[in-house]
């Protein structure tokens, strides 16, 4: 008996020893998962950038600031027309942004058909990729949250700050007040600048008194947006944006000769109410409103993006504060893209 029992004992612990010995590659197993799914895990940034015939090298410079910025997963869905895609991908792969992540993507111009009231005094600002922003879902399909930016902007700041905006429940996305930041009083009041709907809407017009929305009410600026998609396809924003398309073909409710042109009015008037709003430093705009009026250097610099919205671009001359826009800029490797300077 004694013999058995020795025997079991000796049985037990040879099969304790044998678990342990066995469970060790399947512990080291799991721990080295736990080590990789943070970098599996991290979530992608999409950020939303139009290239357009002619102005390509803006899209470029706006791409290499956010890409030298920044730590995050970004992914840049880069937009433009079928003649002009063939040109960015080249410039891309030929540069330091070869190593970006980026996807291009086709827009059709056909979509806008029927929705656009020519206007001779700005046609620059009926360019197809100009609504663009209008149609986000159809473009992006697997993004929760989307960054959408025009492509005269330098972003200095991690991008990945502007991603982490908080947007309320029920807002489809997020803007800048133009009314936010006191700093850009000044400049606003002495270039003469509108900074309400009065300055996009034509209020004699009974379709938009019919709106209820106070002609003094702050405007926005959609040249930066954080987006919900699943929000902006519950409420049918597109859909919403083309019914104001439209009425303004057969109406004439808004103009290029008001201040924001035809891109911006519909979305004011679709997101009144019903959006979140972005820090203000994340949006500092009006740099190519006037050839003249400059901010301050050290304002500039606090700055996490610059928005040159307006006419004077700082790839073209006059314009101001080219220098902080031309440290992003890569020269286009075919030649077809070429600054305008002074002493060009």
């Amino acid at each position: 008996v004694n013999q058995i029992l020795l025997l079991l004992l000796v049985l037990t612990v040879c099969a304790i020893l044998y678990n342990k010995v066995h469970q060790v590659p399947s512990a080291l197993k799991n721990e080295t998962v736990d080590l990789e799914s943070p970098e599996e895990m991290e979530e992608e940034i999409p950020v939303v950038i139009c290239a357009a015939a002619g102005r390509m090298g803006a899209a470029i410079a706006a791409i290499n600031s956010i890409y030298s910025n920044t730590e995050a997963n970004v992914l840049f869905y880069i937009v433009g027309l079928k003649t002009t895609i063939p040109h960015i991908r080249k410039w891309i792969e030929n540069s330091k942004l070869k190593e970006i992540k980026f996807k291009v993507v086709e827009f059709n111009p056909m979509v806008l058909k029927g929705k656009i009231r020519q206007d001779a005094s700005r046609p620059e600002l009926l360019q197809p990729l100009n609504f663009v922003r209008f149609y986000l879902p159809l473009l992006i399909q697997k993004h929760e949250k989307v960054i959408y930016l025009d492509d005269d902007i330098i972003v200095q700041g991690d991008i990945q700050e502007l991603y982490d905006t908080k947007l309320a429940p029920g807002h489809a996305a997020a803007f800048s007040d133009d009314c936010d930041l006191p700093s850009t009083h000044e400049m606003v009041r002495s270039v003469g600048m509108q900074n309400t709907y009065m300055g996009f809407l034509d209020y004699r017009k009974q379709a938009i008194r019919d709106l209820g929305i106070s002609p003094s009410t702050c405007s926005f600026n959609p040249g930066v947006i954080v987006a919900n998609m699943t929000e902006w396809k519950h409420q049918r924003i597109t859909k919403q944006l083309e019914k104001w398309m439209q009425r303004n073909v057969e109406e004439n409710l808004y103009s290029s000769t008001l201040g924001g042109g035809v891109a911006t009015s519909p979305m004011l008037i679709v997101f009144h109410g019903k959006y979140s709003t972005i820090n203000p430093m994340w949006h500092i705009r009006h740099l190519g409103w006037s050839p003249d009026t400059r901010y301050s250097e050290h304002f500039l610099q606090e700055a996490k993006l610059l928005h040159w919205n307006g006419r004077y671009k700082p790839w073209d001359y006059p314009s101001v504060h080219t220098d902080l826009w031309e440290n992003w800029f890569i020269p286009d490797p075919s030649g077809k893209f070429k600054l305008t300077r002074p002493d060009s």
